[in-house]
């Protein structure tokens, strides 16, 4: 199955054309998933001296992994200052590290390429959607004190005068973030991984996994992989592979719009080169690419529209920030499945030996699949027990097969708090 269409394939460099697993073989791992997670976790084995065979159903970086915004940045989907609350600030600066870590290693892995995949490194603002401002400098110094991030606070003034809406208030800039063409980065870190010994498979769709003795047994249409270890890590594309991990991810659609190019129009909007998002629940965020082109994300649905009338929603969600830009034409809007857990943290674990889990990154950005993959490949080849510090975070159910239904309404139920949270501010447009 050939790519989507999207922003991503349409300025994709040199696809990975892996071939498919047509005879058996024998490895010490066997990763399944070929988005960032899974390559991540292969590559990571792979450096560390394990054989280690991956096994993708259709093309690596198929998924949400070559479908979504680009954004590169540290921290989770969560609020870091939610997690010391509840974690205490020790192991909430833990995991906070290792997403800094991973930063620097996404970093050194696209270090010599040609600009194919890095696309700018200038920093992200993130602006709030309500009249705030002690919320907004809280949040700063707390970030600095808590987790030694620089950010630097943004009096609505400065916010007005480089994003001209009138939908925002005040705001943080984050300068250690940077944007990237994901789809190529797949590719990359799958050549790298294959360069340091991996097995990378496309178009090999796992059917079933046995365990053998203490050895694992994954089937595909053509042939099998006998390994030591197994490593789940297809998330929103789990389906009924594996029950447990099945229940406890709820996979969201999502979508974003690629503009038209706007020329001397852009500047009626926006006037600074940051990546932005909002701090809503149900938030949108962006960045300028191509020809002066805007990709625009956001919007959660269990009905999936597509073509023309997702590009009219995602159009009118643009205008309902920037009406200025009344007339802009999408050229293309795509959508794609993202992995979810309850708690808005990543799933990553053992559910028996031999047996690995590295799911639930929607939301979260992009380090954290290199996160996990570091996790789980150092857990393997040295016992390292990092991956622990996520035991708070366990496999809940997540309502299937109600799953699209509860996502709509939990999507819902995020603009009415938005909604609660602009009346009780007294917002006024």
């Amino acid at each position: 199955m050939s790519y989507v269409d999207s922003y991503y394939s349409r300025t994709m460099a040199d696809p990975l054309d892996a071939a498919t697993l047509s005879a058996d073989c024998d490895t010490q791992v066997c990763v399944i998933g070929g988005g960032l997670a899974g390559l991540s976790t292969a590559l990571g084995l792979a450096e560390r001296g394990i054989s280690v065979v991956l096994l993708e159903a259709q093309q690596v970086g198929w998924g949400a992994s070559g479908r979504n915004g680009g954004f590169v940045s540290c921290g989770f989907s969560k609020s870091a200052l939610e997690l010391a609350k509840s974690l205490g600030e020790d192991h909430a600066r833990r995991l906070y590290q290792l997403t800094q870590q991973a930063f620097e290693l996404v970093q050194s892995r696209i270090s010599d390429t040609d600009g194919a995949i890095a696309q700018d490194q200038s920093g992200t603002l993130t602006v709030s959607w309500f009249d705030d401002e002690p919320g907004v400098r809280r949040y700063v110094d707390e970030m600095q004190r808590i987790f030694g991030e620089t950010l630097e606070f943004w009096p609505r003034e400065k916010v007005n005068a480089a994003y001209l809406t009138n939908r925002y208030y005040d705001g943080f800039l984050k300068p250690q973030t940077m944007r990237f063409q994901s789809l190529n980065y797949a590719v990359l870190v799958a050549r790298l991984a294959i360069n340091k010994g991996a097995d990378v498979f496309e178009q090999s769709t796992v059917n079933r996994v046995t365990r053998n003795g203490d050895r694992w047994c994954v089937q595909t249409d053509k042939a099998q992989v006998n390994a030591d270890h197994i490593v789940y890590a297809t998330s929103g594309y789990i389906g009924s592979l594996h029950g447990k991990l099945s229940r406890a991810t709820l996979p969201v659609a999502t979508y974003v719009l690629l503009t038209e190019p706007l020329g001397n129009k852009l500047q009626t909007a926006i006037c600074a080169p940051y990546a932005v998002s909002d701090n809503r629940f149900s938030s949108n965020y962006y960045r300028v690419v191509g020809d002066q082109q805007l990709l625009w994300g956001g919007r959660v649905s269990m009905f999936q529209p597509e073509g023309e009338k997702l590009k009219h929603l995602m159009v009118n969600d643009l205008l309902s920030v920037y009406p200025q830009l009344a007339g802009v034409r999408g050229e293309v809007a795509w959508g794609g499945l993202m992995g979810y857990a309850r708690h808005k943290m990543p799933q990553i674990g053992q559910l028996s030996p031999g047996e690995w889990y590295c799911q639930g990154f929607g939301g979260h950005g992009m380090v954290t699949t290199t996160m996990g993959g570091e996790l789980i490949a150092s857990a393997i080849a040295s016992d390292d027990q990092r991956f622990r510090l996520f035991e708070p975070f366990g496999l809940d159910y997540v309502g299937k097969p109600f799953g699209p239904i509860i996502a709509q309404l939990a999507y819902w139920s995020y603009q009415l708090q938005d909604a609660l949270q602009v009346s009780r501010l007294n917002r006024k447009f």
